[in-house]
């Protein structure tokens, strides 16, 4: 599938930057990546990847925009509050870049329609906020043979990391789930909109890199951000 030389113009810097190029372009151009949700996390990796030129891509998301998402969720506007976020982000992201084939997916993400969402795509990029929802979406991507890239955020704080078929799973990382009541809500305890920032960018890198092969994936590894000190830490896990 050639690129058109609006998408030539367009996608100039990947063109001529070793380790993208024109095969990288095409294989973003072809890809179908799957983003459960539309919020803090969410928002910059819908971003970043239509802007990359990713030519399909899904998001899942039951919930509308509301006035309290704008200090973090940036694919949202002021005008869409009260519209359901799939539609908003597909407003944005034709905004953005016509090229990409954008499927809103105005429905809960549960355990009945996991399966067939994750099989539908290629990748999945998961930023929900809760811990139930991120054990679904990885139990789905892991049936379905499908990488994933998840992360997390609360506070100043935030984490990334990649499951992909034959490494690491989710359950490796969490062997024990935790109670629900241990992990407080965003809600509650609040989130700096930057964070989300540091971290859904850092998830439509991973995605970037395991659809066009480039460098090594966050695989069996958990990357950690403290942002008050401006300090990354990288924790192993998993078979040695």
């Amino acid at each position: 599938m050639a690129l058109s030389p609006e998408e030539t113009r367009r996608y100039a810097r990947h063109l001529v930057l070793r380790g993208i190029g024109g095969e990288g372009q095409q294989k973003l151009k072809t890809a179908r990546v799957l983003v459960v949700g539309a919020g803090g996390l969410g928002s910059p990796v819908i971003a970043y990847l239509a802007a990359a030129g990713v030519g399909t891509l899904g998001v899942v998301d039951h919930d509308l925009v509301s006035l309290s998402n704008l200090q973090r969720q940036i694919v949202h506007t002021t005008d869409t509050a009260g519209v359901p976020k799939a539609e908003s982000a597909g407003t944005f992201v034709a905004a953005l870049n016509p090229h990409v084939d954008f499927i809103p997916h105005n429905e809960r993400l549960t355990e009945m329609n996991a399966g067939a969402l994750a099989a539908s795509y290629d990748l999945v990029v998961d930023g929900t906020d809760n811990f139930l929802t991120r054990l679904t979406v990885a139990d789905a991507a892991e049936a379905a043979g499908k990488p994933l890239v998840s992360g997390a955020v609360s506070m100043f704080d935030g984490q990334v990391t990649v499951f992909a078929p034959g490494g690491p799973g989710f359950h490796d990382l969490y062997p024990v789930a935790p109670d629900e009541a241990d992990l407080p809500a965003c809600e509650a305890v609040g989130v700096l909109g930057a964070v989300t920032g540091v971290i859904g960018t850092l998830m439509a890198m991973e995605a970037i890199k395991l659809i066009t092969g480039l460098g090594e994936p966050l695989i069996g590894r958990l990357l950690l951000y403290d942002g008050r000190a401006a300090r990354f830490t990288e924790l192993a896990f998993g078979a040695a």
